[in-house]
């Protein structure tokens, strides 16, 4: 597995700044037969290369749509869509074909990118998904999941790819090279079963030299019920006894107390 990489234009996606923004726009989409019915849609968030709406119609992914903002518009392509026995029901997302001109430029200047406490939402069981975290601190005994997905870990000026094997609401596991020591902040970026999330988390243990287990720490403004989505659409793999897995393959190195 590849490590230290500069972001692709597809990772920027990813990577670059997000800002969790509710905007009124227009959108229609654009085919061979021309242009569609104009419908309205709103915002949930906005990126350098795209953003996340929310709209009523017909749409899928791979269409084509004209975004509108008052006398800015750009073309763009829908690269992902909401379950719509979701709650996330109506959201796509849309990346811009033209890269560096969205109908949103100057709101990315004057909002900036905003983190919450991941623990405290747990603990209040804001978007419950399982048992509690139980009163010894115990927070293993919220529900991990398999999963298939990418993930950047950013810890100062090094970056390192991975790949993401489980997930829960407070945690990761993830395989990866060149891996930070236990104890070590950094910023977590994550894509998902096409969703994209940004973390602060923390490297509790290593496995060998195969990868290593996070604790989430923050995540971004707006992401939290991105979080839920894709736990909630992984329910069906659930892992039962993770602290059991954690230990088969490789000795653990945890961090220092």
């Amino acid at each position: 597995m590849d490590s230290k990489v500069t972001a692709t234009p597809e990772q920027a996606f990813l990577t670059g700044k997000l800002v969790h923004l509710a905007m009124p726009v227009r959108w229609s989409l654009v085919g061979q037969d021309g242009r569609g019915p104009v419908g309205n849609a709103c915002t949930y968030d906005i990126h350098p290369r795209g953003a996340r709406l929310s709209g009523s119609g017909e749409i899928k992914i791979g269409d084509m749509v004209l975004i509108e903002r008052g006398r800015n518009k750009a073309i763009c392509q829908v690269i992902w869509t909401a379950d719509r026995s979701s709650l996330l029901r109506g959201q796509f997302t849309v990346q811009c074909v033209e890269p560096g001109r969205t109908p949103w430029d100057e709101e990315l200047r004057q909002f900036t990118e905003e983190y919450q406490p991941i623990l405290l939402d747990a603990l209040k069981k804001k978007f419950p998904l399982g048992k509690a975290v139980s009163s010894d601190g115990n927070r293993r005994r919220r529900p991990r999941f398999y999963v298939e997905g990418k993930a950047d870990v950013i810890d100062g000026t090094q970056r390192v790819q991975g790949a993401v094997e489980q997930i829960s609401e407070i945690g990761a596991r993830i395989a990866a090279k060149d891996l930070p020591k236990p104890g070590t902040d950094f910023r977590l970026l994550l894509n998902v079963m096409d969703v994209s999330l940004a973390l602060k988390a923390k490297v509790k243990y290593l496995v060998s030299d195969l990868g290593m287990g996070v604790e989430f720490q923050e995540i971004r403004r707006g992401d939290r019920p991105l979080l839920s989505y894709v736990l909630g659409q992984l329910r069906n793999r659930r892992v039962e006894d993770f602290a059991k897995i954690e230990g088969a393959d490789a000795p653990l190195v945890a961090a220092a107390v």
